[in-house]
Protein backbone atom coordinates (compact mmCIF):
# COMPACT_ATOMS: atom_id res chain seq x y z
CA UNK A 1 0.00 0.00 0.00
CA UNK A 2 1.25 3.62 -0.94
CA UNK A 3 -0.38 6.99 0.44
CA UNK A 4 -1.83 6.91 -3.17
CA UNK A 5 -4.00 3.96 -2.71
CA UNK A 6 -5.22 5.71 0.30
CA UNK A 7 -8.45 7.18 -0.91
CA UNK A 8 -9.64 3.64 -2.79
CA UNK A 9 -8.45 2.25 0.33
CA UNK A 10 -10.58 4.36 2.69
CA UNK A 11 -13.29 4.15 0.10
CA UNK A 12 -13.96 0.54 0.44
CA UNK A 13 -13.05 0.74 4.27
CA UNK A 14 -16.24 3.05 4.56
CA UNK A 15 -18.40 0.31 1.86
CA UNK A 16 -17.14 -2.73 3.70
CA UNK A 17 -16.95 -1.46 7.84
CA UNK A 18 -19.88 1.68 7.37
CA UNK A 19 -20.50 1.23 11.74
CA UNK A 20 -16.32 0.72 12.40
CA UNK A 21 -14.25 2.63 9.30
CA UNK A 22 -11.32 4.28 10.09
CA UNK A 23 -11.17 7.56 9.14
CA UNK A 24 -8.57 8.04 6.20
CA UNK A 25 -5.94 9.37 8.36
CA UNK A 26 -5.26 6.70 10.52
CA UNK A 27 -4.32 4.83 7.20
CA UNK A 28 -1.62 7.68 6.73
CA UNK A 29 -0.60 7.37 10.46
CA UNK A 30 -0.05 3.81 9.73
CA UNK A 31 1.52 3.99 6.55
CA UNK A 32 3.87 6.68 8.34
CA UNK A 33 5.25 4.07 10.80
CA UNK A 34 6.89 1.79 8.31
CA UNK A 35 9.48 0.21 11.20
CA UNK A 36 6.50 -1.29 13.09
CA UNK A 37 3.32 -1.79 10.33
CA UNK A 38 2.93 -3.34 7.05
CA UNK A 39 0.35 -2.59 4.52
CA UNK A 40 -0.66 -4.29 1.39
CA UNK A 41 -2.85 -3.95 -1.44
CA UNK A 42 -4.65 -6.80 -3.62
CA UNK A 43 -5.59 -5.03 -7.35
CA UNK A 44 -7.62 -7.11 -10.07
CA UNK A 45 -7.65 -5.30 -13.36
CA UNK A 46 -6.16 -1.91 -12.12
CA UNK A 47 -8.99 -1.45 -9.05
CA UNK A 48 -7.98 -2.64 -5.31
CA UNK A 49 -10.23 -5.52 -4.25
CA UNK A 50 -8.91 -6.42 -0.94
CA UNK A 51 -6.50 -4.60 1.47
CA UNK A 52 -4.59 -5.56 5.04
CA UNK A 53 -2.48 -4.11 7.51
CA UNK A 54 -0.14 -5.77 10.14
CA UNK A 55 1.55 -4.02 13.48
CA UNK A 56 4.72 -5.73 14.44
CA UNK A 57 6.43 -5.18 17.74
CA UNK A 58 8.63 -8.11 18.47
CA UNK A 59 7.32 -10.51 19.82
CA UNK A 60 4.15 -10.09 18.63
CA UNK A 61 2.23 -9.51 15.68
CA UNK A 62 -0.90 -7.96 14.64
CA UNK A 63 -3.18 -8.02 12.44
CA UNK A 64 -5.01 -4.54 12.34
CA UNK A 65 -7.16 -4.99 9.53
CA UNK A 66 -7.81 -7.04 6.63
CA UNK A 67 -10.68 -7.08 3.54
CA UNK A 68 -11.58 -7.89 0.66
CA UNK A 69 -14.49 -7.31 -1.68
CA UNK A 70 -17.59 -9.04 -1.36
CA UNK A 71 -17.60 -9.79 -5.42
CA UNK A 72 -13.96 -11.10 -4.88
CA UNK A 73 -14.40 -13.00 -2.01
CA UNK A 74 -13.93 -17.24 -2.65
CA UNK A 75 -10.92 -16.60 -5.14
CA UNK A 76 -8.22 -16.40 -2.84
CA UNK A 77 -7.55 -12.87 -2.28
CA UNK A 78 -8.24 -13.14 1.97
CA UNK A 79 -5.86 -15.86 1.75
CA UNK A 80 -3.13 -14.13 -0.01
CA UNK A 81 -3.16 -11.19 1.93
CA UNK A 82 -3.18 -13.40 4.76
CA UNK A 83 -0.43 -15.20 4.26
CA UNK A 84 1.52 -12.63 3.15
CA UNK A 85 0.86 -10.50 6.53
CA UNK A 86 2.44 -14.19 8.43
CA UNK A 87 5.19 -14.40 6.08
CA UNK A 88 6.14 -10.57 7.07
CA UNK A 89 5.18 -11.31 11.28
CA UNK A 90 8.25 -14.36 10.57
CA UNK A 91 10.66 -11.87 8.80
CA UNK A 92 10.02 -9.21 11.68
CA UNK A 93 10.94 -12.48 13.99
CA UNK A 94 7.75 -12.52 15.51
CA UNK A 95 6.80 -15.36 17.90
CA UNK A 96 2.62 -14.69 17.74
CA UNK A 97 0.03 -13.13 15.26
CA UNK A 98 -2.96 -12.09 17.02
CA UNK A 99 -6.14 -10.66 15.23
CA UNK A 100 -10.07 -9.65 16.53
CA UNK A 101 -12.45 -11.04 14.30
CA UNK A 102 -16.08 -10.07 14.70
CA UNK A 103 -17.98 -12.91 16.51
CA UNK A 104 -20.80 -13.16 14.01
CA UNK A 105 -17.94 -13.66 11.09
CA UNK A 106 -17.74 -17.03 10.78
CA UNK A 107 -16.65 -16.84 7.11
CA UNK A 108 -13.49 -14.92 8.78
CA UNK A 109 -13.02 -17.35 11.25
CA UNK A 110 -12.75 -20.12 9.42
CA UNK A 111 -10.07 -18.86 7.58
CA UNK A 112 -7.91 -17.74 10.68
CA UNK A 113 -8.51 -21.32 11.94
CA UNK A 114 -7.24 -22.92 8.30
CA UNK A 115 -4.36 -20.83 9.06
CA UNK A 116 -4.03 -22.48 12.48
CA UNK A 117 -4.76 -19.38 14.70
CA UNK A 118 -6.67 -20.34 17.41
CA UNK A 119 -9.33 -18.35 19.89
CA UNK A 120 -8.09 -17.45 23.19
CA UNK A 121 -10.24 -15.21 24.81
CA UNK A 122 -13.56 -12.91 23.97
CA UNK A 123 -13.58 -8.93 24.29
CA UNK A 124 -17.41 -8.18 25.22
CA UNK A 125 -18.94 -5.52 23.15
CA UNK A 126 -15.30 -4.51 21.21
CA UNK A 127 -16.96 -3.42 17.92
CA UNK A 128 -19.51 -0.17 17.77
CA UNK A 129 -22.62 -1.94 17.16
CA UNK A 130 -21.96 -3.51 20.43
CA UNK A 131 -21.06 -7.18 18.76
CA UNK A 132 -18.38 -8.97 20.67
CA UNK A 133 -14.57 -9.62 18.91
CA UNK A 134 -13.24 -13.26 19.41
CA UNK A 135 -9.35 -12.99 20.17
CA UNK A 136 -7.54 -15.11 17.81
CA UNK A 137 -3.53 -16.09 17.74
CA UNK A 138 -1.05 -17.60 15.56
CA UNK A 139 2.27 -19.29 17.82
CA UNK A 140 5.11 -18.75 15.24
CA UNK A 141 7.69 -19.63 17.38
CA UNK A 142 10.01 -22.15 16.34
CA UNK A 143 7.71 -24.61 15.62
CA UNK A 144 7.60 -23.95 12.19
CA UNK A 145 3.93 -23.64 11.60
CA UNK A 146 2.74 -23.55 7.96
CA UNK A 147 1.38 -20.42 6.38
CA UNK A 148 -0.84 -22.42 4.08
CA UNK A 149 -3.87 -23.83 4.74
CA UNK A 150 -4.17 -27.27 6.46
CA UNK A 151 -4.89 -30.30 4.19
CA UNK A 152 -7.29 -31.48 6.56
CA UNK A 153 -9.21 -28.50 6.16
CA UNK A 154 -9.60 -29.02 2.77
CA UNK A 155 -12.80 -31.26 1.31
Amino acid sequence: MTAADIPAVHELECRLFPVDAWPLQMFVDELAQAETRHYLVAERAGRIVGYAGLMCMEPISDVQTIAVVPEQESQGIGSALLTELIEESRRRRAEDVLLEVRADNPRAQQLYRRYGFQQIHVRPRYYRDGVDALIMRLRLGTRGLHTTPREADHP
